[in-house]
């Protein structure tokens, strides 16, 4: 897990890249650019997102320019801001980008996104609930929050609970890479096109600019391309993982998955093994809540419970793991966090109920509030 944040954090700073540039006209209202620009608090600050909502258009191709579709919120960003202002402000820019996902999510018009390269953390939020998700030989998607004392969210216990079994689990509770194959094969992905065809499919689909539904999915079969899984590809291995990571705690998880070992010996077990024992347990604990409890919430219940949660972080109510992960990976680059809680059986369940209350007390903050109707919604939320 270690080597897999250091790549994470090496993947948006190439010089080559360009200065961030966000267009949002007809979501302006929700996702103001500023947002997206302050203190480059989203790590996509080397990348360029264009999401194309002209009026003429009838759907709208989100798509980034750089070697990275977007890999999560800058989490050295939000430190020095939490540390240096209020709290709130953090949680103020993080309810405007819950705001665009949700908008995203039920946006009126069929959305293509083009997701050649990283995606990560608040890049899966803006992406996964789009109906149109098209990977490539390029594709990387990985959900690392609990290893930087966080918790994978921006939807995710809606999008990673309806994957096939508990696979969803085993990706947010070790921060599991997958590749474009893998993306398409467990639902997190729709097509499958190698990247020299991206823009001839942009193209063609900018040619027939149409909303109908039956022919953008003929367009882009035209490009598509069979991409087989790697023999080594988790996902193979579904059957284990969904004995081990259907269980009730990450205790119970992680005493299964070191069951298996002995007798399996298989690399992805291992490196599973060490990634749960490497992170934050309180992180470890509150993602395995909130999937759980994402199984049987909308993506409304979700962004709303996970705004609280991520709120509660922010504030330190019961952690201070964030601010700890962030000092050891990103600023003293020590990698020798000092989680506190320490271990995963000092994780009560007192405190994982904390997050899930609203911070009321505060007068600066407020809960999430979704629109309920809004002239760019649909009621038809993507499915995986």
């Amino acid at each position: 897990m270690e080597e897999e944040v250091q790549e994470y954090e090496e993947e948006v700073t190439d010089e080559e890249q360009q200065p961030v540039d966000i267009t949002m006209h007809a979501l302006a209202g929700y996702a103001n650019p500023q947002m997206m620009k302050v203190g480059g608090l989203l790590k996509q600050q080397p990348i360029t997102i264009l999401i194309d909502t002209k009026s003429t258009n009838n759907f709208i191709n989100n798509k980034a320019i750089g070697k990275t579709f977007c890999v999560g919120g800058d989490v050295v960003a939000y430190f020095r801001y939490l540390t240096i202002g209020h709290w709130t402000f953090g949680a103020q820019v993080y309810k405007r980008q819950l705001m665009l996902n949700y908008l995203i999510a039920k946006y009126n018009k069929p959305q293509v996104f083009l997701i050649n390269g990283a995606t990560m953390g608040g890049g899966a939020g803006l992406s996964m609930n789009a109906r149109y998700k098209i990977v490539t030989e390029n594709t990387v998607f990985a959900m690392p929050e609990a290893a930087l004392g966080l918790f994978p969210d921006v939807g995710a216990s809606y999008f990673l609970s309806r994957l096939p079994g508990y696979f969803g689990e085993y990706l947010g509770l070790t921060g599991a890479r997958l590749d474009g194959a893998d993306m398409l094969a467990c639902g997190l992905a729709t097509h499958f096109v190698l990247s020299k065809d991206l823009p001839l499919l942009e193209k063609s689909l900018y040619e027939v600019d149409t909303a109908d539904p039956i022919i953008i999915q003929g367009i882009i079969a035209k490009y598509v391309q069979q991409t087989p899984l790697k023999e080594e590809s988790a996902f193979r291995r579904l059957d284990v993982i969904n004995k081990c990571f259907s269980k009730q705690s990450v205790e119970e998880i992680l005493s299964c998955l070191e069951q298996q070992v002995i007798s399996r010996n298989e690399k992805w077990i291992t490196t599973a093994i060490k990634s749960i024992n490497t992170a934050s347990p309180i992180s470890l604990k509150l993602f395995l809540l909130s999937i759980r409890k994402g199984r049987s919430e909308d993506l409304e219940q979700c962004l709303i419970r996970e705004y609280r949660m991520l709120s509660h972080v922010f504030r330190r109510t019961v952690s201070n793991d964030y601010f700890e992960g962030v000092r050891a990976k990103f600023l003293d680059k020590d990698n020798n966090p000092k989680w506190e809680p320490s271990k995963l059986e000092l994780v009560s369940n007192e405190m994982l109920k904390k997050f899930l209350t609203k911070l009321d007390e505060d007068e600066a903050w407020e809960d999430l509030q979704l629109p309920s109707e809004h002239r760019h919604t649909n009621p038809r939320i993507a499915k995986l």
